[in-house]
C-alpha cells in the first residue's frame, strides 16, 4: 500500500478489490453523519457516484464508531461484504475515510470526475490505525503575506487529507493585524494595510511598490473555524504580544511607549526581521488586549489561545520611564522579568476564562502557571526545560520544521532561506527529545512544521516551500515511526511517489524531487542561506 501516512498495521484479505458502482450506498451509523456529507461532497464528486442512503446490503460503505477503538483511531475492512471505516468517534471515522479515499487511487482526489462512467475498486484490506500524538499542526503566518479565505479554506483541504488537526494560525505581526476586532476597528483599517513590501530576505534591495494587506471579518474567521471543525481540525489563534506588534501601534498609538518615541510616527512595518516597537507595560494596553482576546474567545472555541511572546526587544523599554517605574512598582529585576509578568498576566486571565495559554518558548524564562504550555522553536532546549517543569510542550524546532528554510543547496532554490532541510532530513525528525523521561516525555502534546511567509508572497511560493515535506512531517505526527537513524526513508520515497500523483490532482504546486521547475525559481532575489549542519540542541 501506498498509504501516508503510514498505518500501523494493513493486510490484505482475500477478496483483492470491491467494486463501487452508482449503487453502492453510504450507511452512517450515529455521529458519523458528518463524516458521510464530506465523503459525498469530496469523493462523490470526484467519483460521479451519488453513494444513496439505501441500497443492497452487501454493496455499500459502512460508518460506525465502534468502542474498542481510541478516540482518533480507526479500522478500514474490505472483506468483500459491505466496506467498513470505524471509528473511536468521529474524528477517527474521519481519518479512516481520508485512508479509504487515498485507497481509491489519485483520480479521487479531484474535485469532478476525469473518466466519466469508469469504475471504481478499492482493495480488500484491513487497515488498523491510531495517531502517535494529538496535536499534529501547521503554522501558518497570514501575518506577513495575507492569505485570502479561500487560500485557508484550501490549507485545511491539504491538512485534513494528511491527518493533521492543528491549524496553528499566526495573525498578528508587526507588519500586518489580520482578524476583525470590532471595538478597535482601526486595527484592521490601518493596521491590516502596509504600503510597500520587501520582495526577498531583509538584505534584498528589491520592493514591491504596491500596498499590501487583507483581513479576515468575523464571519470569515467563524467559516474557517466551522470548516475546520467539519474536518476535525482545532483552529489556535496567535495574537502576538508584547513584542511583533508594530501594526497593532500604527493603528493606536497609545499602545506604544510615548515616552521613548513618537508612535503616531509609526506606520505597519514594510521590512522583515524584528521591530524594536513594542507595546507599553501599562495597564491600558492591558485592557486594550483583554478586549480584543473577549473578542477572540468568542471566535475560536479552541482550548489554547496562543500569545506569541517571542523577541521581544527591550531596548525602549529600557529608555522608558513608564517601563522602569512598573519594574520597580512590581519589585521585578529587570526587562525581562517584565516580559514575564506581562504575559503572565495573560496566563491568569485566560486561564479564569477556561481556556489555556501557549506562547513561544521564550515565554518559559519568568515562569508560568500551572496550565500554560510552550511552543518550543528554537530547538528542543526550550521544550525539555518546559516538560521537565511540568509544561506541556508542542515541539516546532526551527532546524527541523520550519518549512521556510530552503530545500537544498543549489542555486536555483528561490529565496534561500535557513539550513537546508531536505524531504529526508524532515523525516528523520524525532519529536520527543531523548534526554526526556518516561513521564517528562508525557507532556510532549505533539509537534507541528511552521510555514513563516515573509518570502512567500503567494500560493504557489507557499505550496513550494510546504510540499512535499509536510506529508513527511505527517508521517512523523501520526505514525509510530521507528528511531531516526532506523526509518526506511527509501519506503517512505516509494510511497511518495505515488503521493505526487495525489498532490497533482488537489493541484499542489510541489518542489519536485529533480528541483525547482523555471516558474518556481526567484533568479536575483536574496535569500539568507546558513552554510553547514544545524545546531542539535
Amino acid at each position: 500500500m501506498d498509504l501516508i501516512p503510514a498505518p500501523a498495521r494493513c493486510s490484505w484479505n482475500p477478496a483483492g478489490y470491491t467494486s463501487l458502482d452508482s449503487a453502492t450506498a453510504l450507511e452512517a451509523g450515529p455521529g458519523t453523519e458528518g463524516v458521510a456529507r464530506w465523503l459525498r461532497a469530496t469523493v462523490g464528486a470526484a467519483t460521479g457516484l451519488p453513494f444513496p442512503e439505501t441500497g443492497d446490503a452487501r454493496n455499500r460503505v459502512v460508518l460506525a464508531v465502534a468502542a474498542d477503538l481510541p478516540p482518533e483511531g480507526y479500522r478500514l475492512v474490505g472483506d468483500g461484504g459491505p466496506y467498513r471505516i470505524e471509528g473511536g468517534s468521529a474524528a477517527g471515522v474521519f481519518w479512516g475515510a481520508q485512508t479509504f479515499r487515498q485507497l481509491l487511487g489519485p483520480d479521487a482526489f479531484r474535485r469532478a470526475p476525469v473518466r466519466p462512467g469508469q469504475d471504481w475498486e478499492v482493495p480488500t484490506v484491513t487497515v488498523e490505525d491510531a495517531p502517535r500524538f494529538r496535536w499534529r499542526g501547521l503554522m501558518l503566518d497570514v501575518a506577513r503575506h495575507f492569505m485570502p479565505k479561500e487560500g485557508v479554506l484550501r490549507h485545511l483541504d491539504l491538512m485534513a487529507a494528511h491527518k493533521l488537526n492543528v491549524l496553528h494560525f499566526h495573525l498578528t505581526d508587526d507588519q500586518g493585524w489580520r482578524v476583525e476586532i470590532r471595538r478597535y476597528p482601526k486595527l484592521t483599517e490601518t493596521g491590516a494595510w502596509r504600503a510597500r513590501t520587501k520582495f526577498g530576505h531583509r538584505a534584498s534591495p528589491l520592493w514591491e511598490d504596491k500596498p499590501h494587506g487583507g483581513f479576515y471579518t468575523q464571519d470569515d474567521i467563524r467559516e474557517i473555524v466551522a470548516y475546520a471543525a467539519e474536518r476535525h481540525i482545532t483552529v489556535v489563534p496567535e495574537i502576538d504580544v508584547p513584542g511583533h506588534s508594530q501594526a497593532a501601534i500604527a493603528a493606536y498609538p497609545e499602545l506604544g511607549n510615548t515616552d521613548v518615541i513618537d508612535t503616531t510616527a509609526l506606520s505597519v512595518w514594510d521590512d522583515w526581521g524584528i521591530s524594536a516597537n513594542v507595546l507599553a507595560p501599562t495597564d491600558d494596553t492591558l485592557r486594550f488586549y483583554e478586549g480584543v482576546f473577549e473578542e477572540l474567545l468568542e471566535l475560536f472555541p479552541s482550548e489554547f489561545v496562543h500569545v506569541g511572546g517571542d523577541e521581544c526587544r527591550k531596548d525602549q523599554w529600557r529608555r522608558s520611564p513608564v517601563a522602569q517605574a512598573r519594574i520597580e512598582e512590581l519589585g521585578l529585576a529587570d526587562e525581562d522579568e517584565l516580559q514575564a509578568w506581562f504575559v503572565g498576566h495573560f496566563d491568569k486571565w485566560l486561564t479564569a476564562r477556561g481556556r489555556r495559554l501557549i506562547g513561544w518558548d521564550e515565554i518559559i524564562e519568568g515562569g508560568l502557571a500551572k496550565g500554560a504550555a510552550v511552543s518550543s522553536w528554537r530547538g528542543y532546549a526550550g521544550g525539555v526545560a518546559a516538560a521537565r517543569a511540568g509544561h506541556d510542550v508542542v515541539m516546532c524546532p526551527e532546524q527541523y520544521v520550519y518549512l521556510d528554510h530552503r530545500q537544498a543547496a543549489g542555486a536555483d532554490e528561490p529565496v534561500p532561506i535557513g539550513f537546508v532541510r531536505t524531504l529526508e532530513d524532515v523525516y528523520r525528525f524525532e519529536p520527543v527529545p531523548a534526554q526526556l523521561t518516561e513521564d517528562e516525555a508525557r507532556h510532549v502534546l505533539g509537534t507541528q512544521a511552521n510555514v513563516w511567509t515573509e518570502v512567500m508572497e503567494d500560493q504557489g511560493r507557499v505550496d513550494y516551500q510546504t510540499y512535499p515535506r509536510l506529508p513527511a512531517f505527517a508521517e512523523v505526527a501520526w505514525s509510530a515511526l521507528p528511531a531516526p537513524d532506523r526509518r526506511d526513508f527509501a519506503d517512505f520515497e516509494r510511497r511518495m511517489s505515488a503521493h505526487y500523483r495525489r498532490l497533482d490532482a488537489l493541484g499542489v504546486g510541489y518542489r519536485p524531487p529533480t528541483g525547482p521547475l523555471p516558474w518556481q525559481q526567484r533568479p536575483g532575489v536574496l535569500g539568507r542561506p546558513i552554510e553547514g549542519a544545524p545546531p542539535n540542541r
